[in-house]
């Protein structure tokens, strides 16, 4: 299946993979094919595998580098397989890299670094030694919420100028910011919240990397086509249809949680099982994230999870 500027080195629609597991909490490989399958079927140019939506804090190096392996031999050549290869331990996401590249990925998605709280200097230092270690395109990921730290326009600008970084995913909400970004380099700019896809595409992104994907990947499709086409009329349509499933998904528990809670509802996935310290919603969660679902025309009040 063949979508529109899919020779981008990413893809256009991205979504961010859930890893599933089993009952007892180990990965369910058969199920990572079957869902990086099913979403490529759907209409996904791209997929990242391990990254935060992943559970990649709770995972094993070698059960990502399985990951990275079974994605790419299952949907490799029709639709771009990025690595979550990033951490906040230099040498590490270089390790990590080369595992990636070993599994035969497309690219990698590298997050600022966490916790630790580097000097831009430091994110440059960082992003250049994990850039050097393999031949994989990069996407950097900017997510101040999570990481600590923001990228500055000026560090972007110089992030850009590196060869092996192609594309940015943008979670910063910052719409002066980005066009910035989108004016002066070449850098692929992806929409790195889901209810900010049309916005930010308008301004020049080439698509979204999305969790909300997951369970309603035809209408993201959709969307970003028509706003990649132009047709905002169109785009705005699905936008505002799409609402109420971003709220559900992304609004009132973690992403990973609420996803794999509606992927397990569409027998998608066999469980909805995540590692600690993520744990399932409670009851007053589920039926909010249900009421936000409905609204969207999707109907599980007759459904067991």
């Amino acid at each position: 299946m063949d979508f529109q500027n899919s020779t981008l080195p990413f893809g256009t629609l991205v979504t961010a993979m859930v890893t599933p597991f089993t009952e007892d909490g180990e990965v369910d490989f058969d199920a990572t094919a079957y869902l990086a399958n099913k979403l490529v079927e759907d209409g996904c140019d791209g997929l990242v595998v391990s990254g935060t939506t992943g559970e990649t804090s709770t995972l094993e190096d070698s059960e990502k580098e399985d990951l990275f392996r079974v994605v790419a031999q299952t949907v490799g050549g029709r639709a771009k397989v990025i690595a979550g290869t990033g951490t906040n331990h230099t040498s590490h996401s270089v390790e990590m890299a080369r595992r990636a590249e070993r599994a035969g990925v497309d690219g990698q998605l590298v997050v600022t670094p966490y916790y630790n709280k580097p000097t831009q200097a430091g994110v440059i230092a960082h992003f250049d030694a994990v850039t050097a270690a393999t031949d994989l395109p990069v996407m950097v990921y900017d997510i101040p919420g999570r990481a600590g730290i923001a990228l500055s326009t000026s560090t972007i600008f110089r992030l850009a100028e590196n060869p092996r970084i192609l594309a940015l995913k943008d979670a910063k909400g910052d719409f002066a910011g980005i066009t910035r970004v989108l004016a002066n380099t070449t850098l692929d700019v992806y929409a790195g919240d889901d209810g900010l896809t049309l916005p930010w595409m308008v301004a020049g992104a080439v698509g979204v990397v999305s969790v909300s994907a997951h369970v309603a990947t035809a209408q993201f499709r959709a969307l970003v086509d028509a706003a990649a086409a132009g047709d905002f009329a169109t785009a705005r349509r699905i936008h505002f249809e799409l609402d109420p499933v971003v709220r559900a998904v992304m609004t009132h528990i973690p992403g990973t949680v609420s996803t794999k809670q509606i992927l397990a509802m569409q027998k998608v996935i066999p469980t909805a099982t995540v590692r600690l310290p993520l744990v399932a919603p409670d009851a007053v969660e589920m039926e909010t994230i249900l009421t936000d679902l409905a609204e969207a025309g999707m109907d599980f009040s007759r459904t067991e999870a």
